[in-house]
């Protein structure tokens, strides 16, 4: 594994010299926040497998279908479909927090800053008709 380290230190070393990496978009700028930055380490590699994947994690899915059936609540007219609705929301929300406290994200002093951010992702891509970004 060394020889092919070395090889590709070599590698850039010369790309470095030809000024290759001088005009890359984004060159001296800071770098794009981290997705994954209230997520643990130690889910961080599952969730980016996940995400490339196109699937969500079960939490996420839960979230993104909690604000769905808000809105829907919001909109719908019937009273008995708004009964059904909220029945439904009352199931999400329970199999949701129960999922935090099993996974000990609740005792998280980030949790909150990534719930929050989650929520803003989640709402970003609502009504696209897609799974999760490939940033």
């Amino acid at each position: 594994m060394d020889a092919f380290r070395s090889i590709a230190e070599e590698k850039i070393k010369e790309a470095i010299e030809r000024g290759e990496f001088d005009r890359l978009p984004g060159f001296g700028k800071p770098l794009p926040p981290d997705d994954a930055e209230g997520v643990p380490e130690e889910l961080r590699l599952a969730f980016k497998v996940l995400k490339n994947a196109g699937l969500l994690p079960e939490e996420m899915q839960l979230r993104k279908e909690m604000l769905t059936l808000e809105d829907l609540l919001r909109c719908a007219r019937d009273e008995g479909e708004r009964k059904r609705l909220q029945t439904e929301l009352t199931l999400k929300r329970l199999r949701y927090r129960t999922l935090m406290e099993q996974r000990g994200w609740k005792d998280l002093s980030v949790f909150p800053a990534y719930e929050t951010k989650l929520e803003e992702r989640l709402a970003e891509g609502k009504g696209e008709g897609r799974g999760p970004r490939n940033d």
